[in-house]
């Protein structure tokens, strides 16, 4: 009996069933990302009918990523223990309520609340470390590519959810409009979730380690120092990551262009980041999380680098793109090599760490680069602060491959040297 579900769980790998699964997944990944949008969108609304300045209308912002980030880890530990679906539901639910919960807010705190709590940390985050974690598990050779499509579903969110909910606010008014995403939360996120009800196949659990027999060390690490290690990587690509991302409207505004041109360039450069993620996927494929990783860093510091003579337009769209292709990958990356090095059963748990880390990432390095210039009155400063943390990002990156190279090759030498 365990022989045949041991067979079954096998043949669900790379299945058809698997592909259907996941594109429920991304599916998902687009519906419950909403919020990481919507309250970018609302931001001048909102500000308006409470009468804030804009320092205080930022803070939904900052509360929904702390939000995202806890719930990340939570919502892990949740889809570890009792499957997928579950953290899903809760979540279809939980955005259903923070739409109804943002639309009656009586104050922008309140509105901050309804956001990071219902629409952050128990909404948005179970649709994007844990489905990561979950697509991760129904695929072995085309692992990369299914880990990659799973997180471009935030980036397709990015694509799809802000005219819809521009039009709303236009035409409905910002309360209704979250009413109304709420109301397509869980009038489609609930249907999906049901294909996600079967468990993930598990690969038969190891014995139990013997008294005295060396502990499993992932690249000759404790664990949880791998895992620390990754998160402070997580950090430091997505400090540098952030300088475009969040500022990129603002510098385009400095320099005379516009608002409008400056969204046009964010644009570019998500649609370029969902083409990236594709491509690195398919490149996971082939040479594995920590080589992504060490690549998709490397061409980050080089798009970095082009930001700095770029200040005429048509060369700022041509860097957003080409920002958007070269960075797409690492994110991506962190879920490979959590599956690669890690027990899948911690999957959900160890892949919702090594993401939030990078979304730490993100909001310090929004502020660092909103605060640099501030003090210097310029994005250059802010620039090479980017490219400062990218280094750090490399550097981790090349020492964890170099420990796998060196681990590699001493195997081969053992089963040389063991060979009659």
């Amino acid at each position: 009996m365990q022989h045949a579900q041991a067979a079954g769980a096998a043949d669900d790998i790379d299945s058809r069933r698997a592909w259907l699964r996941l594109l429920a997944i991304v599916l998902l990944c687009l519906i419950g990302s909403a919020p990481m949008w919507s309250v970018v969108v609302m931001l001048p609304a909102v500000q308006a009918e409470f009468g804030t300045a804009r320092a205080d209308a930022s803070l939904p912002y900052t509360m929904t990523m702390v939000g995202f980030v806890f719930g990340g880890v939570l919502m892990g530990r949740l889809s570890d223990r009792f499957g997928t679906m579950v953290p899903v539901a809760v979540a279809a639910v939980s955005l259903a309520a923070g739409g109804v919960a943002a639309a009656m807010a009586p104050s922008i705190f309140v509105f901050g609340l309804a956001y990071g709590l219902l629409m952050g940390c128990f909404g948005a985050a179970a649709v994007f470390g844990p489905l990561i974690a979950d697509a991760s598990l129904w695929f072995s050779r085309r692992r990369g590519i299914a880990v990659a499509l799973a997180a471009s579903g935030n980036y397709m969110a990015g694509t799809v959810w802000p005219p819809l909910l521009q039009w709303g606010v236009d035409t409905i008014g910002w309360r209704h409009a979250h009413l109304a995403m709420g109301a397509v939360c869980i009038v489609t996120m609930l249907p999906l979730a049901l294909a996600l009800r079967a468990r993930a196949p598990m690969p038969p659990a190891p014995p139990p380690r013997a008294a005295g027999a060396p502990a499993v060390m992932p690249l000759g690490l404790h664990p949880n120092v791998l895992q620390a290690i990754l998160g402070a990587a997580g950090i430091a690509c997505c400090v540098a990551m952030a300088m475009p991302q969040v500022h990129i409207v603002a510098y385009c505004v400095d320099l005379g262009y516009g608002a409008q041109r400056g969204a046009e360039m964010l644009s570019v450069m998500l649609a370029a980041g969902i083409v990236s993620r594709l491509a690195f996927g398919a490149v996971m494929d082939r040479i594995g999380g920590l080589r992504t990783l060490a690549l998709g860093s490397a061409l980050q510091g080089v798009a970095l680098f082009l930001f700095l003579p770029a200040d005429g337009m048509v060369a700022l769209f041509a860097v957003s793109a080409v920002f958007g292709l070269f960075q797409g990958g690492i994110v991506p990356s962190y879920a490979m090599i959590v599956r690669e090095y890690f027990p899948p059963a911690q999957a959900g748990t160890r892949v919702g760490i090594a993401l939030s880390s990078t979304l730490v990432g993100m909001a310090l390095g929004g502020w660092m680069a909103g605060a640099i210039f501030d003090a210097t009155g310029s994005y250059r400063a802010a620039m090479w602060n980017g490219i400062a943390w990218n280094l750090v990002n490399l550097a981790i990156a090349l020492w964890l491959l170099q420990r796998a190279m060196r681990r590699q090759r001493g195997a081969g030498w053992t089963a040389a040297a063991a060979a009659p």
